[in-house]
């Protein structure tokens, strides 16, 4: 199994162009594809890690290494399959919650690069921030688990940058719960979602309240203020969009052209996303 995920990465990795990844494709490169250090930045893992792969050297990567490394490499539903069962996993069954981003919305994601663009799953899990959404938010590293979980931390932390009144937090967090209602009824399977919704009844009682009453709402699009630690205050119009056959939840920060908060922006993609 390992000779054959060491084969299959390597083969992944020589068929993406750098210039698909936002990457120079420049005149020294020996091969088209990306080189392993270009690979391991855009999965997340080190370079020693990736080479012990490719070298069938290293064994038992996690499910969210691949489920990364898929991501990095633009794989299909299929191929992503593939790259688990190399790994001697079993492919993520559809009765758990995807966090994978297919090769055409990563496409549509590589094109808003000049705008604050969040991808989350139908569980509110963090899967994907482009560089302006993390200098907009001074996101240092990357979110994983529960602490890139948008209702785990409004429910565990209180933590938000957004600026609401009482009546828009109780509005918001109301909708949250609802999606996760959803979520759970549709991935029963799912075992760290059940995890995350016993912890959540353990441990806040505001939780219970608001999932105990099956409240039925929805996300709408609204004006929202940031309070950025890179560039002050922000206000933005927050759009939250859905791919076909999809259930990954795209959020997309604008600001009014001419506007002082879209000068806040350009400063950010000038010299913000230097600070993270």
């Amino acid at each position: 199994m390992q000779s054959e995920l060491a084969a299959a990465l390597r083969a992944w990795r020589d068929r993406v162009r750098p210039e698909e990844v936002g990457l120079p494709s420049g005149d020294r490169r020996r091969a088209a594809g990306l080189r392993r250090e270009e690979l391991a930045a855009l999965a997340g893992v080190s370079v020693d890690y990736l080479v012990r792969l490719e070298q069938g050297r290293a064994s038992n990567p996690s499910p969210q290494v691949l489920a990364a490394l898929a991501r990095a490499l633009r794989l299909t539903d299929t191929e992503r399959d593939l790259l688990y069962v190399s790994a001697g996993i079993a492919p993520p069954p559809q009765t758990v919650v995807s966090r994978h981003i297919s090769p055409g919305l990563q496409r549509i994601l590589d094109r808003l690069a000049d705008t604050p663009v969040g991808v989350f799953t139908a569980s509110w899990d963090l899967i994907f921030a482009n560089p302006l959404w993390r200098g907009l938010f001074g996101w240092h590293e990357e979110r994983t688990g529960r602490d890139g979980n948008i209702i785990w931390c409004l429910f565990m932390r209180n933590e938000s940058l957004i600026e609401r009144t009482s009546e828009e937090h109780g509005r918001f967090a109301a909708t949250m719960v609802a999606d996760l209602h959803d979520a759970a009824a549709r991935y029963p399977a799912d075992r760290e979602l059940a995890a995350m919704i016993r912890d959540l009844r353990a441990n806040s009682a505001w939780f219970i309240e608001l999932w105990d009453t099956y409240t039925v709402t929805r996300q709408i699009s609204e004006r929202k203020t940031i309070q950025s630690p890179t560039v002050g205050p922000v206000s933005v119009e927050c759009d939250v969009l859905t791919a076909p056959d999809s259930d990954v939840r795209i959020v997309v920060y604008t600001a009014r052209p001419g506007s002082v908060d879209a000068e806040k922006l350009d400063l950010l993609r000038v010299t913000g996303v230097q600070l993270i």
